[in-house]
């Protein structure tokens, strides 16, 4: 189905891992929260690089060098190299460097992945508006960001400089909760300077234009946590998405996305990429069903029946044996329950945003 008019999420009768060739995988919220990894996710990843599946990483982080990403993963138990990280810094030294001459200086306001990235295409960072930059880039400079660094930003904007961003992510996720991100800061300067920066991250095309320049890939799977940054970003780019709860998006929020925040699949964990996905299923009068579940829309609601249906998962297990099959069984009702809630949801909502009450719906999932 195409990512321009989806209801449903989309099935799969062969593991994922094995329908796609790249896994273009985000980071917070996917693969770790801060310094610790996700659950599973480790074991997940070698399991599906084990099949053969590609694994880059694609950040919206434009704070550390790709370098230093690689190091955190490997650390973590999933080996990765420089080449296997893609950020939103390189996506934004890329777009001012097609448009700026090589040895041009731009003022950074940022961290060190920022600078980097500008040097690797031949851009020269400064720190001060004083410096004469011929643009302004900012990205994520961490919770120790010093104030000074947006009155420079302020300045060189209103002499004139233009100004890019590597992303406009309002939050990102922490060990402590919900924090702010780069899109905050962002934020400050454009309410100070009344200018508008050009994006270079996801959801926009320079950041899907980057990875795949870097990765080659030819049957990519976007996989991520945010409707919309990393979902959309698919939608944008037309190609299949996969959603994982172990980040900022909950249940009630995937049931209320319009089309360009609606994925291909969903799924709790990675663990997702290692199996076949169910198709939801038409059943009688307007209800769609995944296996055991029924959901269905009535009086203003959501509506949620166990009707003891056949299990409609496709039956690809990449790991080959019985334990990661079991792993996966803990939350694979409640998924199957939420997949058929999707169809009904999107169904009803076409193309705006659902706004029917899912609240006993998802009781009876737990969610």
């Amino acid at each position: 189905m195409s990512q321009r008019n989806r209801t449903r999420p989309g099935g799969s009768a062969t593991a994922l891992s094995a329908a796609y060739d790249t896994a273009l995988l985000d980071l917070d919220g996917v693969v770790y929260t801060g310094g610790d990894a996700v659950e599973h996710a480790v074991d997940a990843l070698a399991a599906a690089r084990g099949t053969g599946m590609r694994l880059a990483y694609v950040t919206n982080n434009a704070l550390r060098p790709p370098e230093a990403v690689a190091e955190h993963l490997t650390e973590l138990g999933v080996p990765a190299g420089a080449e296997d990280v893609i950020t939103s810094a390189q996506a934004v030294a890329r777009l001012i460097a097609d448009q700026l001459p090589e040895g041009s200086k731009v003022l950074v306001i940022g961290g060190e992945g920022l600078r980097l990235a500008l040097r690797e295409r031949g851009l020269v960072p400064v720190d001060s508006a004083q410096d004469g930059p011929a643009a302004v880039a900012q990205g994520y400079g961490g919770p120790d960001m010093v104030w000074r660094r947006f009155w420079e930003a302020c300045a060189a904007i209103n002499a004139g400089a233009p100004w890019f961003a590597s992303n406009t992510d309002l939050t990102i996720p922490s060990p402590r909760g919900i924090v702010p991100g780069n899109g905050a800061a962002v934020e400050v300067v454009r309410i100070a300077t009344g200018a508008e920066p050009q994006v270079a991250g996801k959801p926009l095309p320079p950041m899907h234009r980057e990875t795949v320049l870097r990765t080659g890939a030819r049957r990519p799977l976007v996989v991520g946590d945010r409707l919309d940054t990393d979902i959309e970003g698919a939608f944008n780019g037309d190609v299949d998405s996969l959603l994982v709860l172990t980040g900022v998006t909950d249940a009630r929020k995937l049931l209320a996305a319009e089309p360009r925040h609606r994925p291909t699949y969903v799924d709790a964990d990675l663990r997702g990429l290692l199996t076949g996905q169910p198709e939801v299923v038409d059943a009688q009068d307007g209800a769609f069903r995944c296996g055991r579940w029924t959901a269905s829309v009535s009086a203003g609601a959501l509506v949620l029946d166990d009707d003891g249906g056949e299990d409609e998962r496709g039956d690809g297990d990449a790991t080959g044996g019985t334990d990661g099959r079991a792993g996966q069984d803990r939350d694979r009702e409640a998924m199957d329950g939420l997949r058929a809630l999707c169809a009904a949801a999107w169904t009803h909502a076409g193309d705006g945003a659902c706004d029917l009450d899912p609240a006993k719906a998802l009781e009876r999932l737990g969610q």
